[in-house]
C-alpha cells in the first residue's frame, strides 16, 4: 500500500463552497452568458446576504464558464454537486435560506444533467 493510500484526507477548509458563473462572452454569442444576464451583482448579493447570515464556514466565488450558459445565471454547490438556475435576488436568498442554512433544496431552481432553456425564458432571453 503507498503513503497515498494510507494517508486520510484532512478536514474541509469549508462546509460548502458556492462557485456562481461570472462569465463573460462577446455580446452577442448564441449561448449568451450569465454575465450579461447579472452574474456578477447576483454573486455580490449572495455574498453579502451569506455575512449577514452569518455563514462563517461557506465560500461564495466566481467561477469562469460552468457551461450552462443558456441556463444562466448558474451556480453549483459543493460538496454535494447541486446546481441551480437563480435569475434574480430572491432566488439567491432562497437558495441561501433552504440550501445553506436549512441543508434543503429549491427544486423549482435545481438544474438535471439534460435541462435546456425553458420555453418561457427563451422567449424573454
Amino acid at each position: 500500500m503507498s503513503d497515498r493510500e494510507k494517508s486520510t484526507d484532512p478536514a474541509p477548509y469549508y462546509e460548502a463552497h458556492v462557485f456562481c458563473c461570472t462569465n463573460r462572452r462577446p455580446a452577442g454569442h448564441p449561448r449568451g452568458c450569465c454575465a450579461e444576464r447579472g452574474g456578477e451583482a447576483l454573486r455580490d448579493h449572495m455574498k453579502n446576504k451569506a455575512k449577514e447570515l452569518g455563514l462563517k464556514n461557506v465560500r461564495i466565488n466566481s467561477a469562469g464558464c460552468l457551461d450552462r450558459c443558456e441556463l444562466g445565471p448558474t451556480m453549483v454547490i459543493y460538496p454535494e454537486g447541486v446546481w441551480y438556475s437563480v435569475p434574480t435576488r430572491e432566488d439567491i436568498d432562497e437558495v441561501l435560506q433552504t440550501h445553506l442554512v436549512k441543508g434543503g433544496r429549491v427544486e423549482r431552481l435545481l438544474l438535471q444533467t439534460a435541462d435546456k432553456l425553458p420555453a418561457d425564458r427563451a422567449r424573454n432571453a
